[in-house]
């Protein structure tokens, strides 16, 4: 595993999507989408207002700090606007996997595509750059909208996961957990993203 381009500026893209490091200055146009509260229902936690906002930022930039994760921002190409964030998480070096994740996009840009284009970047790196053996997705288990769109990503259902966590509201949450491994993606990236690797050839 190639650990050391987690420490680099890793900047991602196809016909569809951009994905800049969350450092970038574009971080603050987050603010024109954030604030809606169906996007964080099954996230955990809440962005309601410019203190929850900064709070977000500083976090998640503290988490990278720390070598948990690697964020992004995720750039809709079409409109050149800020369409949500994604991640890296979960980041193992000694196991040499991660879970993608913490996925979030404004109303408008859900349903568009561009979870698809964002996730074949994101795993393509991943396995062939950084050479992960095992990239994991997990979903609230009330949460179908998110389950389904991570089966059309070629993901393995491997089981649920009872009172995985607590969330900021106090309540005790399971999820359903996926995933890719390394000896599948060349038949994963054949069979679900044909129109992206082709054009990445």
């Amino acid at each position: 595993m190639k650990s050391e381009l987690l420490q680099s500026n890793i900047i991602l893209e196809n016909e569809k999507v951009l994905l800049l490091p969350i450092e970038n200055e574009r971080n603050i146009e987050l603010k024109e989408i954030i604030f809606d509260d169906e996007i964080w229902k099954y996230m955990g936690m809440y962005v309601r207002n410019d203190n929850d906002f900064e709070n977000y930022i500083q976090s998640t930039l503290k988490q990278k700090a720390d070598g948990i994760c690697y964020p992004f921002l995720i750039i809709d190409k079409a409109s050149n606007k800020v369409a949500g964030s994604t991640r890296y998480g979960y980041l193992n070096h000694a196991s040499q996997k991660c879970e993608i994740g913490w996925t979030w996009y404004g109303t408008t840009f859900q349903g568009t595509g561009l979870n698809k284009a964002c996730k074949y970047e994101l795993l393509n790196f991943g396995f062939e750059n950084i050479q992960f053996k095992r990239i994991q997705f997990s979903a609230d288990l009330e949460n179908k909208k998110s389950q389904r769109a991570i089966e059309k990503l070629g993901a393995i259902k491997e089981g649920i996961f009872r009172n995985n966590y607590v969330d900021s509201e106090g309540i005790s949450k399971d999820d359903v957990y996926y995933s890719v491994i390394f000896e599948e993606w060349e038949a994963t990236k054949r069979d679900y993203f044909d129109e992206f690797s082709k054009t990445n050839d």
